[in-house]
């Protein structure tokens, strides 16, 4: 028997599998096709302290081994979360992590108030929003953004905090000190990566938004090499995402020192991704005689 579990900022997990924000709503639909308690954990949609309806279409579009989102962090508010949402989350006996958004540090502090009220178990800060006090630059692209926005929320956060941090900067490893300095218990990353797609035939771009954060397959070596490096640097636990489609990545970035990862694309287009990654992670360990998943974290042999 292989023992799956493994542990990220004192929260034990069933498996290292999680399902992404804004790719798994909010469980109920994929439950329908397998028992999604089975999963490590599940984090919720982007909340944010007012329902929002999100961007105009087309806000998806398909790309050679990926796609583009510019959902806009569509989302029912935090309130309706908690009431309505969250008690079926926590029926299903597994991690709940909450997803928080916002537009100021303001945003940050009440919503992670409130959810650190609520029967959330982790909360995941979604620092790739845009700071509307800022001109619009996202919060996580400057370390010193990263450490302000950490070091407020954690006075007002009673839960493990997750960093989730975006790879659109100079220095990954920068912003992750900065999240820990600022008092994370862990981070995630990594976040989509901003492009584009474009219609030739109409000269426009094919998103409403023009551009989106890129995700899938196609992000997965970025992602692999961001997590190796944090690693290196970081005193605090690792969750790694990024074009994680079969259980063979989920090695692979726990080789790199993630102790969890989230699953986010894969569930578009394969509704059992969860159950079959779970599946293919478990063969995946008896074949390589791996007893503890949890020993191969940061067990890659660089020269």
């Amino acid at each position: 028997m292989v023992n799956l579990k493994t542990t990220v900022a004192g929260v034990e997990f069933k498996n290292p599998i999680i399902a992404a924000s804004g790719t798994f709503g909010f469980g109920r639909e994929y439950n329908s096709f397998y028992d999604v308690g089975m999963l490590g954990g599940i984090c919720s949609k982007g909340l944010t302290l007012e329902p929002r309806q999100g961007n105009d279409p087309v806000r998806i579009a398909e790309t050679p081994s990926g796609m583009l989102n510019s959902v806009g962090l569509q989302n029912p508010g935090v309130m309706h979360f908690i009431e309505e949402e969250l008690p079926f989350m926590k029926s299903l006996g597994t991690v709940v992590i909450a997803n928080a958004a916002g537009s100021t540090e303001s945003d940050y502090v009440k919503i992670v108030g409130i959810l650190s009220d609520s029967d959330v178990d982790m909360i995941e800060l979604n620092i790739s929003c845009p700071n509307v006090k800022c001109g619009g630059m996202a919060f996580g692209v400057l370390p010193d953004g990263v450490y302000e926005i950490t070091h407020a929320v954690r006075k007002a956060c009673k839960k493990p905090l997750i960093i989730k941090l975006t790879p659109n900067v100079a220095n990954i490893v920068d912003n992750a000190l900065a999240a820990q300095r600022g008092g994370a218990d862990a981070v995630s990353l990594i976040n989509t990566v901003v492009a584009m797609a474009v219609d030739f035939k109409r000269r426009k771009p094919v998103l409403a938004a023009k551009s989106g954060g890129l995700s899938g397959p196609c992000v997965k070596p970025i992602a692999l090499r961001m997590v190796h490096e944090c690693y290196k640097a970081l005193d605090i636990p690792i969750i790694g995402m990024g074009g994680i489609m079969t259980g063979t990545d989920v090695g692979e970035f726990m080789l790199c020192g993630a102790a969890a990862v989230e699953v986010g694309t894969a569930n578009i287009f394969d509704p059992y991704a969860g159950e079959r990654i779970v599946n293919e992670l478990t063969k995946l360990c008896e074949c390589d005689n791996i007893t503890d998943v949890s020993s191969i974290i940061g067990g890659l042999k660089v020269e």
